[in-house]
């Protein structure tokens, strides 16, 4: 069973959003929600590489698909 998550993944996306907008630096942003800023610097760099802002990482959608992959048997 996983473990519960800490924040709710609304709370993540706001404060992501937030780094956006404003241009704060992610700790500023982290401590105006309650957050630990390093949660929401993961958050914020899943966000860099979904939007194609990044791309030294795996998308939301790659990892998805190497998940399946890895979780289906492999056919004999």
């Amino acid at each position: 069973m996983p473990r519960p998550r800490k924040y709710p993944p609304e709370l993540l996306d706001r404060g992501a959003r937030l780094v956006f907008e404003s241009n704060r630096p992610i700790a500023h942003v982290a401590a105006d929600l309650g957050l630990h800023p390093e949660t929401l610097r993961k958050r914020v760099r899943h966000a860099e590489v979904d939007s194609g802002r990044r791309s030294d990482l795996l998308t939301s959608q790659e990892r998805e698909e190497i998940r399946r992959r890895r979780a289906s048997p492999l056919p004999p």
